[in-house]
């Protein structure tokens, strides 16, 4: 069995096993402290993607992105349909944990509400139209070549449930990450889901410093989650 029809297999998932939620282009672009003209003519890769429409608008921009999440292997019309009640269920959240969170990009949760639905809608439409911009994995192994792609964004997955993945998982999944990308890996944001900095952060840059490559906290223009306004940045050279 090829690496590919396995990836494919470990992607069956019960779709009310996944939370597909999403943010804009724009956020990402504050999120990740992304320069559009530095994308020019570079592949990119956003892992996991979930419902995030930066793939989407990207494409519009010119630029060549390709997004993976294990949600894809379910079809659009099933994801819209669990994304607006992920949307739903994530407000009500909301509502009771308002202090937890910085509201200077959103203004409220109505804003906010604003921002996750057009995310999504945009994102399901783009996989409509072009799906094959849109590839189903299950990290920590992914279905694409070593240095495929300029840079790799992973966005609110990694560190922020690390009640539920180990630490092990962590470094699997950025080896993977670094493993097809050819000069930058980008994770954001450094917190777990109480808003405390992940607690194996130093140990693990201090693993891949070790390796060779090129690590730094980078401070980034977006904080929603308090004290989630940083960025990890893995260059390998």
């Amino acid at each position: 069995m090829s690496r590919d029809e396995q990836s494919q297999g470990k992607t069956k998932q019960e779709l009310d096993r996944v939370v597909f939620i999403g943010r804009t282009f724009e956020e990402y672009t504050h999120m990740f402290d992304l320069e559009m003209s530095n994308l020019a003519g570079k592949s990119v890769l956003d892992c996991p993607s979930g419902a995030c429409s930066f793939t989407a608008h990207g494409a519009k921009r010119g630029l060549d992105i390709t997004a993976s999440d294990i949600a894809y292997d379910h079809k659009p019309d099933d994801l819209e349909a669990k994304g607006l009640q992920d949307i739903r269920h994530a407000m009500e959240t909301m509502e009771q944990a308002k202090r937890n969170y910085v509201w200077d990009y959103y203004g409220d949760v109505v804003g906010l509400r604003q921002h996750r639905q057009q995310a999504l809608l945009d994102c399901v439409q783009d996989m409509r139209e072009f799906p094959d911009r849109y590839v189903a994995a299950v990290l920590p192994e992914l279905p694409f070549d070593n240095n495929q792609f300029h840079l790799v964004l992973s966005a609110h997955f990694l560190f922020m449930y690390s009640d539920r993945l180990d630490y092990d998982f962590h470094v699997q999944t950025i080896r993977e990450l670094l493993r097809v990308a050819s000069e930058e890996v980008r994770i954001f944001p450094l917190t777990d889901l109480s808003g405390g900095r992940y607690a194996h952060l130093e140990r693990l840059i201090h693993e891949l410093e070790a390796d060779g490559f090129r690590v730094a906290e980078v401070k980034v223009p977006y904080e929603f989650m308090k004290n989630g306004n940083s960025l990890l940045s893995i260059r390998k050279f």
